[in-house]
């Protein structure tokens, strides 16, 4: 599976922001999240950085 974790970055911190995330789109200012289990969140942030090797991306408000 090639699915990732985000985290939202909020005072140096990484928080779980959702598992098992299949799709990030840019909304024009906002991202859509959707996991694999089709769970969706838009979230006001940008993505700070990814890791596909370590199934890890990192939004920032």
């Amino acid at each position: 599976m090639c699915e990732a974790n985000a985290y939202m970055l909020r005072e140096g911190k990484e928080e779980l922001f959702m598992e098992s995330v299949d799709v990030v789109e840019d909304e024009g200012g906002s991202l859509r999240v959707t996991s694999i289990f089709g769970e969706q969140k838009t979230v006001r942030a940008r993505i700070r950085s990814m890791s596909l090797v370590d199934h890890k991306i990192i939004l920032e408000e």
